[in-house]
């Protein structure tokens, strides 16, 4: 077992670290026999376990998400120690199922991404696009994610589930505290783990679930009653429907996941456009031809879902460590997306590269992400109306990082054009 003080991956420090620091511990980490076994960061009120082992190699990433019969998603896939009950009943979501149930809410839920369903979307998409951009032009330059990049996905997700409009800044501000993890700008939580610092930010991450729960729970009431064709309509009425607390979570899943991956990969991509003006170059004199391969090595270098976690349900040996039942191993996308031996110079960002299996929207398998096709199409509609109608449009300074071991996100973002 290798443990190393230098790679404590459980601490807050590690993540308030450069990213290209971050990055060199795991090449480093791909380098190693096997697979670093790190200790768990205690936190008052939750139950702590032993440690995890950190899969950080392609290969295993990808073996593992092809097997959730011995790396499963239960009892949680989306937090290091085991949820408690007050906390799952608003986050204990399909990520956190195997099958039979996972398949189950899986094939309700897909009614919303089918491509029909996304080729009616696109009209949509490109208004929503134009009026956000029309928006930010109108107050002009500033914060990039406030103005731009976080407003696209909340409204198409609320769009989709039929939430109001008057009701958009609240989702986007309860998402923000959720995905805030240990943020202090969201949830107070961070960098010091005091009980009190704890304690506030659990319940303000309880009080955005509730919310966020609730606020489906009356959607679904009231289209049991009165369909109107919407998401939400298809999900409560028919032969297979969720109940009110499955639409809850699955509400939850869909803004937080939806926001998460387009959001920051929208923001990320500027800054990556402007730090490399031959990639900018290449893209904007062949938009339609290239956008594509864009987005997908944007998500691939900057890796949004930074870790998910799976359980071992019995014994296993893949490349050459044995595991067993019970152990705890976090699938490290953003280490198997710089993994050398699968990318060619894996640090540049060749929007060109082909090919390029990432697993920036989780490895393949079961748990591959449902809206992966959704956000590339809202990240090709914004970069589209971006660059024809503010073709200077840049990325000024550096970015406001999240402090998060679960998402690599942007939280502020000077711009000009």
């Amino acid at each position: 077992m290798t443990t190393s003080a230098d790679m404590d991956l459980s601490q807050l420090p590690f993540w308030s670290l450069p990213q290209a620091h971050r990055m060199e511990t795991f090449r480093r980490l791909r380098a190693l026999d096997q697979p670093l076994f790190v200790p768990e960061q205690p936190l008052p009120f939750i139950k702590s376990g032993a440690g995890y082992y950190a899969i950080v190699r392609h290969a295993d990433v990808v073996e593992a998400s092809r097997t959730p019969e011995v790396f499963s998603s239960e009892p949680c896939s989306n937090s290091i120690p085991d949820m408690p009950r007050w906390l799952a009943v608003y986050f204990g979501s399909m990520i956190n199922m195997d099958d039979p149930r996972h398949a189950r809410l899986r094939r309700i839920v897909s009614r919303a991404f089918t491509p029909r369903v996304l080729a009616k979307m696109e009209e949509d998409l490109e208004r929503a696009a134009a009026e956000i951009v029309d928006q930010a032009i109108k107050e002009g330059p500033g914060d990039f994610v406030t103005q731009v990049a976080a407003r696209l996905p909340v409204r198409v997700i609320c769009d989709m589930m039929g939430v109001p409009p008057a009701l958009h800044d609240l989702v986007l501000r309860r998402t923000n505290v959720i995905l805030g993890n240990a943020d202090p700008e969201y949830t107070g939580i961070g960098p010091e783990l005091t009980r009190f610092n704890v304690a506030r930010g659990l319940a303000r991450l309880i009080h955005a679930g509730y919310s966020l729960n609730r606020l489906a729970a009356r959607l679904g009431d009231e289209r049991r009653k009165r369909p109107t064709g919407d998401l939400v309509s298809l999900l409560v009425n028919g032969e297979e429907r969720l109940s009110s607390q499955e639409l809850g979570s699955f509400f939850i899943l869909l803004v937080v996941a939806g926001s998460e991956t387009t959001r920051n990969a929208i923001a990320h991509g500027l800054k990556l456009l402007t730090d490399h003006p031959d990639q900018r170059r290449l893209l904007t004199d062949n938009f339609e031809g290239l956008i594509g391969k864009a987005c997908d090595e944007i998500v691939r270098h900057a890796t949004p879902v930074i870790q998910f976690r799976r359980t071992v349900t019995r014994e296993h040996v893949m490349n050459g460590m044995r595991y067993r039942p019970g152990d705890k191993v976090l699938l490290f996308y953003n280490s198997a997306n710089r993994d050398e031996t699968v990318f060619r110079d894996p640090d540049a960002f060749d929007i060109t590269r082909d090919p390029n299996p990432h697993v920036g929207f989780g490895g393949p398998g079961p748990h591959h992400c449902l809206g992966a096709h959704l956000a590339r199409r809202e990240m090709t509609v914004m970069f589209r109306e971006l660059f024809t109608r503010l073709p200077d449009i840049r990325a000024v300074g550096e970015p406001d990082h999240l402090l998060s071991n679960f998402i690599n996100g942007i939280k502020h973002l000077r711009y000009a054009y």
